[in-house]
């Protein structure tokens, strides 16, 4: 599969945590950090996610936002 976004990060998921119809997937990248991802319950079962799994993080956002201390 191809698609258009650059930002595709693999990693590992970490943990999935249910809601009652969306799922928090933290998924581990290079250098052991975190990437969250909100997606609903049944994507992750469409997906088979499941902890462990090797998975890609994909970023694809109009915009991107700067913060300073």
């Amino acid at each position: 599969m191809k698609i258009s976004a650059r930002n595709q990060i693999k990693g590992t998921v970490r943990k999935i945590e249910k809601g009652a119809t969306t799922s928090h997937v933290s998924i581990e990248i290079a250098g052991g950090a975190i990437v969250m991802a909100s997606i609903t319950n049944e994507a992750v079962a469409d997906l088979g996610l499941k902890d462990g799994e090797s998975v890609y993080a994909v970023i694809k956002a109009s915009d991107v936002m700067v913060g300073v201390d």
